[in-house]
């Protein structure tokens, strides 16, 4: 059959280029291929295993039937993963996984591959039990070691097939065209991936030229004679790894032509089938060429030409595949009563098709298909036996895997969708034809119906040629005669998207909108971008209404948003035109001066040779009017694109900016989007430019907004933090923008499964209440926040002073008494400007005032400013009532008041119509208040009034018992006034206003009493301080309240006022004032020995609480006892005064024995403790210092205590808090008790008493080891300077009188070891308090909070030069 083939030693196995493929411009990640490449090899394992152990059947490696995705769709990485295993699956039955259905037409009803085919295993085998067990726990196990590969998959779902739901709202355009002029014959196209370039076959008075198109020139690669009689190309292929073309004609010749031949053929025939070649096709990864003959074989070839399996096509074909159609859907299987149920079988359709060929338009024609994953093709052939055209699907290796079901009137177009779950072939019917899908099993999937061509009446006439997929599955071209038509699918609706008039057509394989064209005459050739772009109109207020037009053949959908959200393929106007467009814009058309106001849309559709304009007015409700109908264009459409070379896509320029000068921003088909050439974010998906933001969605799924202020260089891209940045917001998964309308503040986004949503972003929303503030707008700011939920504080926080200053103004916008209630009700302290809608504009140069946050008392000042605003105006009582409540705290009284007032404008309760409509105002006012405070708080507010009809009002409203109130309230009416509001004070706990009540009453003694209960002593001074009898008998009870309380200096001044001079004695004597005490006792005057005992006794608390001086005095003033005193006065090291005692007694034999004893006794205590400073310091600086290198090596093992030798130590463990370094915070904040990020409204701690207590006892312990050793141990330091400081001026007295005592060597002793310990503690303070040079003064307090605690400083000791120590 196959002659002349090269037989090559061996087959090659190109995959030298597999990490170095690029698709859309990146580079395939190293990671993920890492990832895919383990996950192979663990696969291969258990196929060897499985293979020992079962002797069974092996898991293929195929991606088509078990797939591992890697990121990359060029067909040289397919090459790779497929090539190795071609061989070996030959008629093995593989382990088949279902194909992910995320496409067109999914159905969820039935498998493509028939029942059970999605079970990885055979679940009637003899082996599935260990199968089954063994392949759960190597897969559980299997993602634990593929740390990172996030990009792995286990079904075929490429990365593009999401990609079809994203062009529902989207117009093809055009952006790239080339056009090659006129040319001779051209016979065929292939794309060349390497170089991007179009090879062309053209045929030259019987010379073949195989010749490269760039620009617009054809350079040759090779000539050769064409072949005798008529021919037809059926395929070109251009090989760029070696730089080589395949040329198949229907003569059966197979040529090959080499670029840059090395010790080879430049132009070989590798080979011929003389009967004839009816199809052939390579494979996605061009290892494989399968070939039909016209003796109806299926030839598979390698990719050196090297025969691999020859299959006959024949009749028994049909008896592989065993359809079973459980029907559905349809209309038998539909629930019509049990009669109806009962006179058929459900499962049996009412007719079948037979797979009779159509009346016409049939051109016998065999057409082959691959998946795009190059394990499957499909060919689409009649069989003559049977006269019926079917689709077998063979496998790589040549088995047949299944045939189509029959269908009546299936022509020859065929094409596998390259995501592989459908197959899209053409059914020609009496009244019209379709595009129907089949699934791998040979099954029926859906259909749509093609809409006639213009002057095809019929709609059956003209014949479909071909059907093409695009690379990514998202456009099937439909290929007819004279034309070309561009479909595209979304909500299960098939969009006709562009129309061509020439007819054939190529798609590029990896880019996957750009293709060829070549006209119907084969002379002229082109190459086109397209890209799925959003035709809408200009978004700059306040004509932004966002209207969006979609073409879709001769409809054109239009729907302006901002009136209705209408989900496609609906919208809110259609509009029929008289032929198919190919693209439209719409435009603002408001030039005239009398429709400047008016929002006027012109929209523009572009057709084959004309155009046609409509206008909307979105004022009203009417749809577009047709205006004009240009005549025909004179050249083709094609011809009036412009040339570009950009890669950019969408093009897209905004020069709308208020700010700066107009910029252009672009979006690259990887993803990047530049300005002006520079880079603003990578992963970019879809975006828009508003005269104030430019907004993009992220392949994150955020979306983000970019105040447009600054050179491009300049613009601030917000980070991925939703919950701290306004700029920055969620969204679902693979959502891409629609429109925008800033007027509204609303953003429209498309999501992957077809819906629209409209979304409110804050940051559209905050800055449009921004700059209503700024407009002093406020009822537009108003009802923003309302609508949008937006805190209210904002309409003063954003410019305070002008809001207090405008108060009136936002008064009279407002207007509604309930709006202005639901502002003042909202108030708080919080500066909302500066915490939860903090600006991000850079270059808002805000007011000073707005920089400081809230001031004081905010509240209480925006209340005063409406209060004054609203004063005299009856209508606004309820805002007055709204604005004393609201305050901070609440004004209740003053809200009650105005309700008396209210009432006092009524003659009420009098039984005319006035006093009843004031009546009702009253009560509608008393449920307004007790709405708005507490109700059991205003009852007592409104009785502490002496009010009791607004006390009944208020109770009323209330839940309190009737039974209770009503009889409190009678007796307190049948009471005198004064008596009323003493009981009613009384009641309410209000003491001090009760008891002025008595005192108005003249009960002195009830007075006495409720004085003494309450121990209300001093307001009762005030009131009889003119009424001394009655001013002593009050402060005859306080003082002895006072000294029941302890409080004895302050009785003692009340019992000497009332000359109760023996208990002033005792007082003054326990509040340690001997003064007073001994010369009051002298006054009485009291007996010698009552006064000696009271001397003693007051020197002996003296010297208690170590007032050495006091307890001197006495012993020498009033006990006469000069020893004790000199003791006493060397004791508190008063030297001076006890030599001044000494000889105005002339009493000098006391200096050697008392004075010189006291020298001794004080040298011998300050000598210990300095040397228990310099025993201190010594171990306690070097402990310090270790600490802290143990924390700077392991900060982790140092605040944990290292309990488990610095092993598994947990990260997210809760520490308790510590102070113990003085550098300026904690190392770790999860070591402190400060919360990173509190709510706005609270900044409590997160510890109990009860824990802070326990920590504080630890904090207070210090133990070895702990986290608080350090803290304790620089405390400790800390004091120990303290105390040397303090006993430096007493031991230089010291050492002064040592020295005239002649006691110079004791003298040295001191003075030497208190200069040591003063240079130690200067060394200390600055090892452990100055670090580099800087004071650390902050530490942390109990609750985190920053503590200033300044550095101590050590005070100089001045040395005595009489020693000769030096200064």
């Amino acid at each position: 059959m196959l002659s002349r083939i090269k037989k090559p030693s061996m087959i090659g196995y190109h995959d030298h280029k597999l990490l170095g493929t690029i698709l859309g411009g990146q580079a395939v990640n190293p990671l993920d291929f890492s990832c895919t490449l383990f996950a192979s090899l663990c696969l291969s394992l258990v196929n060897q295993l499985s293979a020992l152990i079962l002797g069974h059947q092996q898991f293929p490696s195929v991606p088509g039937d078990y797939s591992i995705h890697i990121k990359m769709n060029a067909r040289t990485a397919l090459r790779a993963s497929t090539a190795s295993s071609m061989i070996a699956r030959r008629g093995v039955r593989g382990f088949n996984s279902t194909p992910a259905r995320f496409g067109l037409n999914d159905s969820p009803y039935h498998y493509p591959e028939g029942p059970r085919n999605n079970l990885p295993f055979d679940v009637k085998g003899k082996y599935f039990a260990y199968k089954y067990w063994g392949t759960c726990a190597f897969f559980f196990g299997l993602p634990f070691g593929i740390a990172g590969g996030n990009d792995l998959a286990l079904a075929p779902t490429p990365n593009k097939i999401l990609d079809v739901e994203q062009s529902r709202m989207r117009n093809l355009r055009c952006v790239h065209q080339l056009s090659s002029g006129n040319a001779a014959c051209i016979r065929n196209v292939a794309w060349d991936v390497s170089s991007d370039s179009v090879v062309c076959l053209r045929d030259i008075r019987g010379l073949l030229g195989l010749e490269r198109w760039i620009g617009d020139q054809f350079h040759q690669i090779a000539a050769w004679d064409a072949p005798q009689g008529s021919y037809d190309v059926l395929d070109l292929r251009v090989f760029a790894d070696t730089e080589s073309a395949c040329v198949i004609f229907d003569n059966g010749d197979i040529v090959v032509v080499r670029e840059h031949p090395v010790n080879e053929e430049k132009i070989e025939i590798v080979g011929s089938i003389d009967v004839g070649i009816s199809a052939a096709a390579w494979s996605p990864d061009e290892e494989l060429l399968v070939i039909t003959t016209k003796a109806n074989t299926l030839i598979y070839l390698t990719r050196h030409f090297e025969d691999l399996v020859c299959v006959e096509l024949t009749a028994r074909d049909l008896e592989v595949s065993d359809h079973v159609s459980v029907g559905w859907g349809k209309k038998e299987t539909q629930f019509k009563g049990k009669k109806a149920r009962a006179l058929r079988d459900p499962t049996v359709p009412e007719t079948i098709d037979d797979g009779r060929l159509a009346e016409s338009n049939e051109f016998h024609e065999t057409t082959i298909s691959w998946r795009g994953d190059g394990a499957y093709i499909a060919i689409n052939a009649i069989e003559e036996s049977t006269q019926r055209r079917i689709i077998r699907i063979y496998s790589r290796e040549g088995t047949l895997d299944s045939v189509s079901e029959p269908v009546n009137g299936l022509i020859g177009p065929l094409s596998w969708r390259p995501a592989g779950n459908l197959l899209a072939g053409v059914q020609l019917l009496d009244d019209k034809r379709q595009v129907i899908f089949f699934e791998r099993n040979g099954l029926r999937h859906g259909q749509f119906t093609l809409r006639p061509l213009d002057g095809d009446e019929v709609g059956i006439e003209t014949p479909v040629r071909a059907l093409q997929w695009n690379v990514d599955s998202t456009v099937l071209a439909i290929s007819y005669d004279d034309r070309v038509q561009l479909w595209t699918m979304g909500n299960y609706h098939w969009y006709l998207k562009q129309e061509l008039p020439n007819p054939n057509l190529k798609w590029h394989p990896e880019k996957p909108l750009a293709f060829t064209l070549v006209s119907k005459s084969r002379e002229k050739v082109w190459q086109l971008q397209y890209i799925l772009d959003v035709c809408s109109a200009p978004i700059s207020p306040p004509f932004d209404y966002g209207v969006v037009a979609v073409i879709d053949g001769k409809i054109l959908r239009v729907t302006p948003f901002r009136q209705a959200n209408i989900p496609p393929p609906m919208a809110l106007y259609e509009i029929q035109m008289a032929t198919n467009a190919n693209d439209v814009r719409v435009t603002l058309s408001n030039s005239d001066p009398e429709i400047s106001n008016q929002p006027l849309f012109q929209i523009q559709a572009l057709h084959l040779g004309r155009t046609s304009t409509y206008v909307l007015d979105c004022s009203k409700t009417e749809p577009p009017t047709e205006v004009q109908e240009e005549g025909h264009l004179d050249r083709n459409p094609l011809d009036s694109i412009p040339e570009r070379t950009e890669s950019l896509w969408p093009l897209s320029f905004e020069t709308n900016s208020p700010l700066e000068q107009p910029k252009e921003f672009m979006l690259e088909e990887n993803g990047v989007l530049l300005s002006h050439g520079h880079l603003l974010a990578r992963g970019c998906t879809s975006y828009l430019v508003t005269p104030s933001h430019l907004i993009f969605t992220t392949s994150q799924h955020m979306l983000k907004f970019v105040h447009l202020a600054g050179e491009s260089k300049e613009l601030e891209i917000p980070s991925n933090i939703p919950e701290s940045d306004e700029r920055c917001r969620s969204i679902e998964r693979g959502a891409k923008l629609v429109t925008a309308m800033p007027s509204i503040f609303a953003v429209v986004l498309q999501m992957p499964r077809g819906n629209l949503e409209t979304i409110y972003p804050r940051a559209l929303v905050v800055a449009g209440i921004r700059q209503s503030i700024a407009q002093q707008d406020y009822k537009k700011a108003f009802l923003a926040c309302r609508n949008q939920r937006v805190d209210m504080n904002i309409i003063h926080d954003h410019q305070p002073e002008q809001f207090i200053a405008n108060v009136g103004a936002f008064i009279d916008q407002i207007q509604k008494s309930q709006h202005i209630d639901l502002f003042l009700s909202s108030l708080k302290e919080e500066d909302v400007s500066r915490t939860m809608y903090r600006e991000t504009f850079r270059a808002d140069e805000r007011l000073e005032t707005n920089t400081t946050g809230a001031q004081a008392g905010k509240v209480n000042r925006i209340c005063n400013a409406f209060l004054e605003a609203l004063s005299g105006k009856k209508a606004n009582v309820r805002n007055m009532i709204t604005a004393q409540v609201c305050k901070n705290p609440p004004d209740l009284d003053a809200g009650l008041l105005e309700i008396v007032q209210l009432r006092g404008r009524f003659q009420w309760p009098d039984a005319n119509e006035a006093a009843e409509q004031g009546s009702d105002q009253v009560d509608e006012t008393v449920e307004h208040i007790c709405f708005l405070a507490d109700v059991n708080r205003l009852y007592d507010n409104a009785l502490g009034l002496y009010d009791l009809r607004l006390t009944l009002l208020i109770a009323q409203q209330s839940q309190k018992d009737p039974r209770e109130y009503l009889p409190f309230l009678q007796n307190l009416q049948r009471m005198d006034p004064l008596r009323r509001q003493f009981s009613i004070d009384d009641y309410l706990g209000r003491s001090k206003k009760a008891i002025r009540h008595l005192c108005d009453l003249n009960a002195f003694e009830e007075l006495k009493s409720y004085a003494r209960k309450h121990g209300l002593y001093e307001d009762t001074l005030n009131f009889y301080r003119y009424d001394e009898d009655k001013f002593s008998s009050i402060m005859q009870l306080y003082a002895d309240y006072l000294k029941d309380t302890s409080r004895f200096k302050v009785a003692a001044t009340a019992f000497h006022y009332l000359q109760d001079l023996t208990q002033a004695s005792e007082c003054y004597r326990l509040a340690n004032q001997w003064q007073e005490s001994l010369s009051v006792a002298s006054l009485i005057p009291l007996p010698s020995d009552q006064l000696l005992s009271l001397a003693t006794t007051s020197a002996q608390s003296a010297v208690e609480t170590k007032d050495f001086r006091g307890a001197a005095t006495i012993f020498l003033d009033y006990l006469q006892d000069v020893p004790s005193a000199v003791r006493y006065f060397c004791k508190g090291y008063l030297f001076t005064e006890a030599f001044r005692t000494i000889t105005l007694s002339s009493k000098t034999d006391l200096l050697s024995t008392a004075f010189d004893d006291g020298l001794t006794e004080n040298m011998a205590a300050i000598t210990e403790l300095l040397a228990d400073c310099k025993v201190q310091l010594a171990a306690q600086v070097p402990r310090i210092q270790e600490l802290r290198e143990k924390k700077k090596e392991d900060p982790l093992a140092f605040f944990e205590g290292d309990v488990n030798d610095g092993k598994d130590i947990p990260d997210d463990v809760s520490l308790a808090p510590t102070d113990a370094s003085t550098m300026g915070g904690s190392l770790f904040t999860r070591y402190t008790n400060r919360t990173a990020t509190g709510t706005a409204d609270t900044g409590t701690s997160r510890r109990s008493s009860k824990n802070r207590r326990r920590e504080e006892r630890k904090r207070a312990r210090g133990k070895k080891g702990s986290v608080y050793e350090e803290e304790y141990l620089v405390n400790s330091v800390r004091r120990l300077v303290e105390r040397v400081n303090s006993v430096g001026d007493e031991v230089a007295r010291l050492v002064e009188w040592l020295v005239r005592r002649k006691m110079v060597e004791r003298a040295r002793a001191v003075e030497g070891g208190m200069s040591d310990v003063v240079g130690l503690c200067g060394k200390a303070v600055k090892e452990i308090f100055e670090i580099e040079g800087e004071k650390a003064a902050l530490v942390e307090g109990e609750e985190g909070e920053q503590l200033n605690r300044d550095v101590p400083v050590v005070k100089e000791f001045g040395k005595l030069s009489l020693l000769g120590l030096g200064q």
